[in-house]
């Protein structure tokens, strides 16, 4: 039964959007999930990259929020009813947490086609580790937050 429920937990993914981009993150690396409109605004950190939202007081801690979006060299997300933002896991990084325009749910990524294994021109995002094609056709991108942590432009938010 254990051994079940954990390739259960490995094959789910948490289905969200980033910008236009239909996004696929591990349920692992994601600490919890929060409307943007529940938390004070960013306070802007001088001397930071523009997709450095700023930091949020939650509940007594610092959390840096990112707009992974202008980050790749998109349009900065619009801030609307159903925007979010995703903390990540204390295991990767407790003081991080990344702006998403919405939450779509859960989504079995062994029921998707694989498109590819790792980075190429084709991804959008910086951070993919993967990309997938579901049934009716909507194309995913895997966002390794673990991955994402490790992304030399993700590290240096100072200007």
């Amino acid at each position: 039964m254990e051994a079940a429920s954990s390739e259960e937990l490995q094959a789910r993914r948490l289905a969200v959007t980033i910008g236009t981009a239909h996004c696929l993150i591990r349920l692992a690396d994601a600490g919890e999930i929060l409307p943007l409109s529940s938390l004070p605004a960013p306070v802007r950190v001088p001397l930071t990259q523009p997709w450095y939202l700023g930091l949020v007081n939650l509940r007594g801690n610092l959390v840096g929020i990112v707009d992974l979006a202008v980050l790749s060299g998109y349009e900065a997300q619009a801030r609307e009813r159903d925007s979010r933002v995703l903390v990540f896991s204390p295991a990767l990084a407790p003081n991080c947490g990344l702006l998403l325009s919405s939450v779509l749910g859960l989504r079995h990524i062994s029921e998707m086609t694989q498109i590819s294994n790792n980075y190429d021109d084709e991804n959008e995002l910086i951070g993919v580790i993967g990309r997938y094609k579901d049934k009716a056709g909507t194309e995913w991108s895997e966002i390794g937050l673990a991955a994402l942590l490790k992304e030399a432009a993700f590290l240096h938010i100072g200007r």
